[in-house]
């Protein structure tokens, strides 16, 4: 039996300044959002694990913690928070007008972490839900709000915005003739870009050579505004240069609009493809041992709770973001100076010298 002065692997407390500085980071996230004019959505914690393996898929929902219920029905920690976002855009608010815009700052829990560098079980979300928009405008209204988060928590000169598209590496599946498995065995291995394994696995499949080199060129590719028309060169079928065309239009729109300096082009960057179905996009940070955060589009998602619609969102770990700016001065420009200490002898005074401190807004301590 273990002691009760351990707490379980994954877990960890939260205190003084690290507990001020994660909810300052989170206040500045949420009241951007609330300027776009996004609502703040509160999900269950717990909730049906159905619900999830039908959002995230079997694999990826594998990873909550579940037990079973008193009427035996399996349920779970919530391990995600856009499954149960796009259930309610499909049934609570089946009838209001769109688009609709949440967000939210919540909790999630994960049995089973993606890998080493991941070993929290649990961790802290916050994020954008676009339902109900579709086209180059949506997309960019939701890396406007990343650039701007990203902004006022000071790290803007310190970022990378990866973006991608699945149709590339769909095109690519496609021209290569590859069968469901195989497509997905090669986006692991693009994933961790593994070019030995990848340059094994094309010459396995028995392809053309030529062929061949495009696609591990291709799939090489990560870089500015010239990316995509590099790719085209390395792509023969249309629907997968129309989606490049769509990729360069929509980085040349984030650079016009100024907040295109830390975004890139990176058809590289594969994960988590079989969720999306437009738009990709990975938020890295000087710094950080992983990405920060990502998101983009999932247009299938809300089928799954009776009605289709086009929706893009993302998510920044809260986590992460903290651990990068606790070694810098956001603490201290929000409000983050030491208390001052309240003496004296008698009771009435001190707290009458309290009180007036407070109503100014300084930060106190009773000696």
């Amino acid at each position: 039996m273990e002691p009760l002065s351990k707490i379980p692997g994954g877990m960890r407390y939260y205190f003084g300044r690290e507990a001020r500085l994660r909810r300052a980071v989170e206040t500045a996230a949420m009241s951007v959002f609330d300027g776009w004019g996004y609502e703040e959505i509160a999900t269950p914690s717990v909730d049906y694990y159905a619900l999830f393996e039908r959002g995230m898929g079997h694999v990826e929902a594998r990873r909550a913690f579940r037990f079973a219920d008193t009427d035996g029905r399996l349920l779970a920690l919530r391990p995600d928070i856009t499954s149960s976002v796009a259930r309610a855009a499909a049934t609570l608010f089946a009838n209001a007008p769109r688009p609709l815009r949440f967000c939210y700052a919540a909790s999630v829990f994960r049995q089973l972490p993606h890998s080493r560098a991941e070993w929290r079980r649990q961790g802290r979300q916050l994020g954008c839900e676009l339902i109900g928009a579709g086209g180059a405008d949506a997309d960019i209204e939701v890396l406007a709000i990343v650039a701007e988060v990203l902004g006022r928590l000071g790290l803007a000169g310190s970022c990378r915005v990866t973006l991608n598209h699945v149709g590339v590496f769909n095109g690519v599946a496609e021209q290569l003739g590859l069968s469901p498995e195989a497509r997905e065995e090669m986006r692991q291995l693009v994933d961790a870009r593994d070019a030995g394994a990848l340059a094994a696995f094309l010459k396995a499949l028995g392809s053309h050579d030529a062929r061949a080199e495009r696609a591990a060129r291709l799939l090489r590719l990560s870089g500015g505004r010239e990316i995509p028309g590099a790719a085209k060169k390395l792509l023969s079928n249309a629907g997968s240069r129309a989606t490049l065309d769509e990729l360069e239009k929509l980085l040349s729109a984030v650079e016009t609009l100024g907040f295109g300096e830390g975004f890139s082009v990176d058809l590289s960057d594969v994960s988590g493809l079989g969720y999306y179905t437009g738009l990709v996009f990975k938020v890295y940070v000087e710094g950080a041992g992983a990405r920060v955060g990502g998101g983009g589009r999932y247009d299938d998602l809300t089928a799954n709770f009776g009605r289709r619609e086009p929706a893009v969102g993302f998510v920044l770990d809260l986590d992460a973001l903290t651990e990068v700016l606790a070694r810098r001065d956001f603490e201290t420009e929000n409000g983050a100076d030491a208390p001052a200490t309240i003496a004296g002898k008698d009771v009435t005074e001190r707290f009458r010298e309290a009180r007036r401190r407070r109503e100014q807004g300084e930060r106190i301590k009773m000696d």
